[in-house]
């Protein structure tokens, strides 16, 4: 059993553990907020590009892009994986590793592009060669989106890769983060339920192409526009990853933080009550010890 002491220095050393954990909640809760609002203040972009693809989808018929054609089929897939820079946000980062795996079981070669530090150690660990990697806490996402963008559209353009799947956590709710493949090249005219932008889906779903067809004029022509959009839409899902897999991190995180900071409270009581066993047993031992010691010289 335990000695006063030992359990004493664990309450110690848990004590400040939980101390760790309170703050890195604290700051959890914080990054998250801000997370958040950069979510709300790209969200406008996102409805505009949006507007836009539905007119442009409904007005060309053909597009010469190399977005639209199908890529170099004896060239891998090329995965875009985005995982958090850190860990400490419980199953958070293996969930997402985990998913591309899945992903690259039915391709016969795969290519990874990682954005995070814990994705590229994944993927040295998998035996992949080095790829160009990117940290997601940058001080621009939007300049690592873009570099991220060009390196994929030039391997596809290439035909190094057969296509540009990205692969990334869902913030589905605080409580609640859900990885999720999507395939960005070739591009499909017809979006499906799993595109990233929500607004998006449901602008594209909802109008036809009788009511968006002629509601705006382009120029020089749709076709020409349409092929200048198509790179920015890229970069721009890629950013509006990034922005989703920051904000679903720090609610893992905010989550494990709060689990771990209970679940340091939970052992400091039971040893709390274990310290004070040990020591209402070692006075009554000392107690005996002297009431035999009388009783012993009493007997003399």
């Amino acid at each position: 059993m335990p000695s006063v002491r030992d359990l004493r220095d664990r309450i110690r050393s848990l004590k400040n553990t939980q101390q760790i954990t309170k703050a890195m909640k604290q700051v959890a809760a914080a990054k998250i907020r801000r997370a958040e609002e950069a979510r709300k203040r790209a969200r406008p972009y996102a409805d505009a590009l949006a507007e836009m693809l539905a007119d442009l989808m409904a007005a060309v018929s053909t597009v010469d892009h190399p977005f639209m054609k199908p890529g170099n089929e004896s060239a891998p897939a090329g995965i875009v994986l985005m995982s958090a820079d850190k860990g400490l946000a419980g199953a958070f980062n293996s969930n997402v590793i985990h998913a591309a795996e899945v992903f690259a079981r039915g391709r016969s070669a795969v290519a990874y592009y990682t954005v995070g530090i814990k994705a590229r150690n994944a993927v040295r660990r998998m035996g992949f060669s080095d790829r160009p990697t990117w940290p997601l806490g940058a001080t621009s996402k939007v300049a690592t989106a873009r570099e991220v963008a060009e390196r994929v559209a030039v391997d596809f353009v290439n035909g190094t890769i057969s296509e540009v799947v990205v692969v990334s956590q869902k913030l589905v709710s605080m409580m609640s983060q859900r990885p999720e493949t999507l395939k960005l090249v070739p591009f499909q005219i017809s979006l499906s339920a799993s595109e990233p932008f929500d607004s998006a889906q449901d602008k594209l779903r909802e109008r036809s192409a009788a009511e968006s067809k002629g509601a705006v004029e382009f120029s020089p022509s749709p076709e020409f526009v349409l092929s200048r959009l198509l790179p920015k839409y890229l970069e721009f899902t890629l950013y509006s990853a990034m922005l989703e897999t920051d904000a679903a991190f720090f609610a893992a995180q905010l989550v494990a933080m709060t689990n771990a900071t209970d679940n340091a409270s939970k052992l400091i009581d039971e040893l709390t009550i274990a310290m004070n066993n040990a020591r209402q047993a070692a006075i009554t031992k000392e107690l005996l010890e002297i009431v035999g010691g009388a009783e012993a010289l009493g007997v003399e």
